[in-house]
């Protein structure tokens, strides 16, 4: 359906983590379209929703740890389908796993994934993203209970479901990425996720064989007690959603904790580690 909009171009200096704190705040306040670009991201917000104090809310901008730029423009008549088909192209990480929109022809690969994005993180596009997918298809999964904290679009639950784990739950504290990740484990038949929406106080007395979380370093260290209370014994942390210079750090936290470091991947300096219980 086409809408009317308001186009906001955001130049984002450092790009990230910037770029995904501007576009939760930007969801927040009622953006619902997102394109991420080499030096930003385009924001998209109808009409109606706009009024002239609405970016007085976006906290980041007012940040000086970030330098951020931006123009705007009116759209008229914004057919959504299409900016996809010209922003998003579908992924296939390591020849096993592809991750494609509703209107990307299917591939030949092990695989499937089929993922509206909207305003989620986690298109495997972002380093972060593929790497835990590439985490996920080195593994075994077989009924292994799984916890995908931060989930986004759901993307990384249900590629551990294919792989066979069950039961799983997928829990975001974003209200579009619960919503999102309901859809898309509709979409694409999973059985076994159960999505929330809220945060690791969710995890009273709940227990897992494997956890994934790709958030970000500051949440990962905050949680950290938290996730390895829910894991059990032999059980997989996966996390990701920092640099190559926070990984002595998060080593620390997590073998202080009783974790042992297993391996790691990097991809554009992000960084994707593996430790057990």
């Amino acid at each position: 359906m086409s809408q009317t909009y308001k186009g906001f171009y955001f130049n984002v200096e450092p790009l990230q983590p910037g770029t995904e704190i501007l576009i939760a705040e930007l969801g927040e306040a009622g953006f619902e379209s997102f394109v991420e670009t080499e030096s930003g991201v385009q924001a998209y917000i109808q009409t109606k929703e706009y009024h002239e104090e609405i970016l007085k809310n976006i906290q980041i901008l007012d940040s000086t740890e970030f330098k951020i730029t931006y123009t705007s423009e009116d759209i008229e008549q914004v057919n959504w389908n299409e900016e996809w088909e010209k922003n998003f192209s579908p992924i296939v990480v390591d020849e096993l796993c592809q991750v494609r929109a509703p209107f990307h022809p299917k591939l030949e690969t092990e695989f499937d994934i089929v993922i509206e994005p909207k305003m989620s993180f986690g298109t495997g596009h972002h380093a972060t993203t593929h790497m835990m997918i590439q985490h996920i298809l080195k593994e075994d999964w077989g009924n292994l209970k799984v916890l995908d904290m931060g989930c986004g679009t759901g993307v990384l639950a249900i590629l551990a479901e294919m792989k066979g784990a069950k039961p799983l739950d997928a829990i975001d504290i974003d209200n579009w990425c619960y919503l999102n990740t309901v859809e898309n484990i509709e979409r694409n038949n999973c059985h076994h996720i159960t999505a929330y929406e809220g945060d690791a106080s969710l995890l009273n007395n709940k227990t897992y064989d494997a956890i994934i979380a790709n958030i970000n370093r500051n949440i990962l260290l905050n949680d950290m007690a938290t996730y390895v209370n829910c894991l059990n014994n032999g059980g997989k942390l996966f996390l990701s959603g920092f640099y190559q210079e926070d990984l002595p750090i998060i080593k620390e936290s997590c073998e202080n904790l009783g974790l042992n470091y297993q391996t790691h991947l990097v991809r554009d300096n992000w960084v994707a580690v593996k430790f057990v219980k």
